[in-house]
Formats: structure tokens, C-alpha cells, sequence
């Protein structure tokens, strides 16, 4: 298991409302529309922690590393971006969010937004899937 600890950093662009709330109301949206999820435990509401199911397994972004992502999680995502776009919805397409295991690609984080065009897949995401100059930069940056 996993367990989340809810975290209250300032953000000067990003107001937040209730993020336990918010973080259990995106489990179940993802959930209907049939995202791959771990599935959530538990919940404390008083300590704000969730308890999640454990996905092994390397990150795509560990993948992309080391230049072994396989095909399947490119056509698995762009799946789920089919459904997640019928139901106006953008998940957060940063490949350290993304498992693959037993062959099936799980997206890790709950956070969900209504769908934006700037920030789809195929607009942001898709920049660190692979060894990009974005890719790269980032890697150099948290090193």
C-alpha cells in the first residue's frame, strides 16, 4: 500500500479549495470514466491521508530514461486520453504519474481537470515521453 499525505505548499497561480475533498471527488470522476487507477483504501480525513493500492513497477519517466518504454503505454494512454476527452477531462500527463504493470499502464495520481486544450496529451504531455529537449531539461534540472 501507499499512503498519500495531502500537503498545503503556497502557489501564487493555483488556488485550492478542500484537497482531500478534491483528491477523492477525482478518484471517483477517473474511476467512471475508466482510467486505469490503484484503487483507494482508506481515507483519514483528520490527518488528510490516503491509503492507496501499490502499483510495481518502473515509471514511465524511468522508462523513457533508460530508453526502454514499450509501444503499449503510448496506445494504452492514448486510449485513456479518448475517454478522458468524451468526458471533458485532463489528468495530469506528467510520465512520473504513469506505471506499467502485468501489462497494463496505471495513471498513479488522482488529479483531474476539466479538459483544456493546452494542457492535453498531445499539447504537453506528449513533451516528456520521450528523450525531448523538454525531457532532458527536466532530468538536468532535478538531478
Amino acid at each position: 500500500m501507499v499512503v498519500k499525505q495531502i500537503h498545503h505548499e503556497p502557489c501564487s497561480y493555483y488556488q485550492f479549495g478542500n484537497k482531500l475533498e478534491a483528491e477523492i471527488a477525482d478518484y471517483k470522476r477517473l474511476r467512471e470514466i475508466g482510467i486505469p487507477l490503484p484503487e483507494m483504501l482508506d481515507v483519514d480525513s483528520e490527518k488528510e491521508r490516503i491509503v492507496k493500492e501499490y502499483i510495481a513497477g518502473d515509471t514511465v519517466f524511468d522508462m523513457v530514461q533508460k530508453e526502454c518504454l514499450p509501444d503499449t503505454c503510448l496506445e494504452q494512454l492514448k486510449e485513456m486520453c479518448r475517454l478522458l476527452y468524451q468526458a471533458n477531462t485532463n489528468i495530469d500527463y506528467f510520465p512520473t504519474n504513469f506505471i506499467l504493470q502485468d501489462g497494463i499502464l496505471y495513471y498513479v495520481d488522482y488529479e483531474c481537470n476539466t479538459y483544456m486544450e493546452e494542457w492535453n496529451f498531445e499539447n504537453w504531455g506528449i513533451k516528456y515521453w520521450s528523450k525531448t529537449p523538454e525531457f532532458l531539461q527536466y532530468v538536468e534540472e532535478h538531478s
